[in-house]
């Protein structure tokens, strides 16, 4: 009857310590991704200046809405 009780109490722990591993874990991701959030338009414009190029308005518009297609 002990080893039924010992092997309950681990599987226990498991199971809140996965949970409370993947709550903290995906806050901190979202913490993250709201301080540094992955692209904006003046990164996208560096990145055209870098190629050599002078983006206009209409093409970092659609790169946005691309990037953002995929939230």
């Amino acid at each position: 009857m002990d080893l039924w009780v010992s092997i309950g109490y681990i599987l226990l722990g498991l199971a809140i310590g996965g949970f409370c591993g993947f709550y903290f874990t995906r806050k901190k991701f979202q913490k993250e991704l709201r301080d540094n959030p992955p692209i904006n338009e003046k990164m996208i414009r560096a990145m055209f200046l870098q190629m050599g190029r002078k983006p206009s308005e209409a093409q970092i518009k659609q790169i946005m809405k691309s990037v953002n297609q995929y939230k």
